[in-house]
């Protein structure tokens, strides 16, 4: 069995080997929310110039997203090491997400719709940053322990090849980066939501908050 490949040591090791270029490559990176955002960007900012891509056709219902929407603005506009970061927002386009998804919306949360929606996030990622000519793309989905790092991982490496634009390895969980995200959230008072985004992973949520099988 081959071994689990170390993605928060691949993104040190890569760091390292550009620290003492004059120019920081450029960095489109994907966002879900204000929390999972901060402590990625108080990681990279120093080593890339980092454009945000707000992404998120998943997002239901729709005052759900321009929360989240607008607590990632927030961030970025009071985070002292941010001054530079550039926010794209592209069009709220739930049909987007639920075509992706088609057929299975019954797995549980954590499998393969799942999966299909990470792909779905990283395309339009990965799409922008060959557009517009950025060196590298990443997301900070895997910031969370409920995100499977090693599949967001393997789709951003498919995308890099299908569309030109390396992917940045990352598993921003890992060397305490998700602890970190909890602390930031608290000193910027970020809303936390406690659903992953979308309509059915909130109705499993309540379905467990009501002790329903």
């Amino acid at each position: 069995m081959a071994n689990k490949r170390n993605y928060a040591k691949e993104l040190n090791t890569l760091i390292e080997t550009f620290t003492h270029e004059e120019k920081r490559p450029t960095l489109l990176l994907h966002a879900c929310c204000a929390p999972c955002s901060s402590a990625v960007l108080e990681k990279l900012t120093a080593h890339f110039k980092i454009t945000v891509l707000f992404y998120n056709p998943n997002i239901y219902p729709e005052a759900e997203y321009q929360k989240r929407e607008a607590e990632l603005k927030r961030l970025i506009s009071e985070m002292p090491c941010t001054k530079e970061v550039a926010l794209v927002d592209l069009p709220y386009v739930p049909e987007e997400f639920f075509t992706a998804v088609r057929g299975l919306e019954h797995i549980p949360e954590g499998g393969e719709r799942c999966f299909a929606c990470y792909k779905l996030r990283m395309e339009a990622a990965a799409k922008y940053a060959a557009e517009h000519h950025f060196d590298f793309f990443t997301t900070t989905l895997s910031i969370s322990p409920l995100k499977n790092a090693q599949k967001l991982n393997e789709i951003g490496e498919a995308l890099a090849e299908e569309y030109g634009v390396p992917h940045l390895p990352s598993d921003f969980k890992k060397q305490e980066g998700y602890k970190r995200s909890i602390q930031l959230s608290a000193d910027y008072n970020l809303y936390r939501q406690d659903f992953c985004g979308c309509v059915f992973s909130k109705k499993e949520r309540e379905a467990k908050a009501h002790g329903e099988a």
